[in-house]
C-alpha cells in the first residue's frame, strides 16, 4: 500500500506544473516513502533470528544504500535523455507496478511469516476448530 502512494505521489507530482500542489505531492510521496522503508525494515527485523539480525541488517542495508549510486546514475542519463519530468513518471509507474505484484504475492508471504510471529509472540495463533 505505502509503495503505491509513494508511486502515485511521484506520478502527480511529476505532472504537477503548480509550486504549492507539487510541495503538497511532495509530503505524500515522501510519507509513502517512509512508511514503505519503515515497514520492510520491520517485518525484516522481527522474521529473522536474533543471532542473525545483525548480519542480516548489513547485508540489507549495502543492498539498499548501494544500489543508489547505480539507480541515481541511470536516472540521471534518463532525464537527460528525456527530461526530468517524464523520468519521475517512469519512477512513479515502476513504484505502482511493484506494488501490485507485491500485492499478488501477500496472501503466500503472510503464510510463511505468520508461524514466525506466532512463534515469536507477536500474533496469536487462531483458535483450532
Amino acid at each position: 500500500m505505502a509503495s503505491s502512494v509513494f508511486g502515485i505521489g511521484l506520478v502527480s507530482f511529476s505532472l504537477s506544473r503548480i509550486y504549492s500542489l507539487s510541495l503538497a505531492l511532495m509530503v505524500l510521496t515522501g510519507f509513502g516513502m517512509m512508511v514503505n522503508m519503515t515497514s520492510s525494515n520491520t517485518v525484516l527485523q522481527t522474521i529473522v533470528e536474533e543471532d542473525k539480525r545483525g548480519r542480516v541488517m548489513s547485508f540489507y542495508t549495502m543492498a539498499f544504500m548501494g544500489m543508489v549510486p547505480f539507480g541515481s546514475l541511470l536516472a540521471g542519463s534518463l532525464a537527460h535523455t528525456i527530461g526530468a519530468p517524464a523520468t519521475v513518471l517512469i519512477g512513479g509507474l515502476s513504484c505502482i507496478l511493484g506494488s501490485l505484484l507485491f500485492a499478488r504475492q501477500l496472501p503466500s508471504l503472510r503464510k510463511m511469516v505468520r508461524p514466525i510471529y506466532v512463534q515469536k509472540g507477536i500474533l496469536l495463533e487462531p483458535p483450532s476448530e
